[in-house]
């Protein structure tokens, strides 16, 4: 039997992307593309360089790396699935870091999904999420099933200059 990747090793194996693709009538139905548009599918580890940059006590969403993703790419979109994947492998990766001892690990825990809602999938789930966000001085409040950061709007990281950095 075959051993399983670690989280690292997923996060480094880049296989063939990043990768642009056309749109079709799948993809133009599925994420509201149109004929001629382009999508970006992300290499792991571009997506977890994006979240690194993520200073404490400021904000990112899913969808904003995925425009910072789209511009560098030259690409209309970049895609919401693999995006999503990507960026739940960049903090699980974070968590095996820290558990073999290292200090500097991709602060994943500031990625938020749209809306600021936080992100069930993490290591810990949403309780640790919250911890460490409310630790960084972020307020959190539940709305229905859903925990998310008070104002997040106002702490987002200005995507766009990520880019020229």
């Amino acid at each position: 039997m075959a051993r399983k990747k670690s989280w690292r090793e997923k996060l480094y194996d880049s296989k063939d992307l990043p990768k642009i693709v056309k749109s079709d009538d799948k993809k133009c139905k599925r994420w509201g593309m149109k004929e001629g548009d382009t999508m970006v599918v992300p290499a792991p580890i571009e997506v977890d360089e994006i979240m690194k940059k993520i200073p404490k006590g400021k904000l990112i969403t899913i969808n904003e790396i995925r425009k910072i993703l789209a511009k560098k790419h030259n690409a209309t979109i970049a895609c919401p699935l693999t995006t999503g994947i990507f960026v739940r492998i960049a903090a699980e990766a974070a968590v095996e870091a820290e558990q073999e001892g290292e200090k500097n690990i991709t602060p994943y825990w500031r990625t938020l999904k749209a809306g600021g809602v936080l992100n069930e999938k993490y290591p810990g789930g949403i309780e640790k999420q919250k911890k460490l966000l409310e630790d960084e001085g972020h307020k959190i409040i539940q709305k229905g099933k859903k925990f998310l950061v008070v104002d997040f709007e106002k702490k987002l990281v200005n995507w766009q200059e990520l880019i020229e950095n």
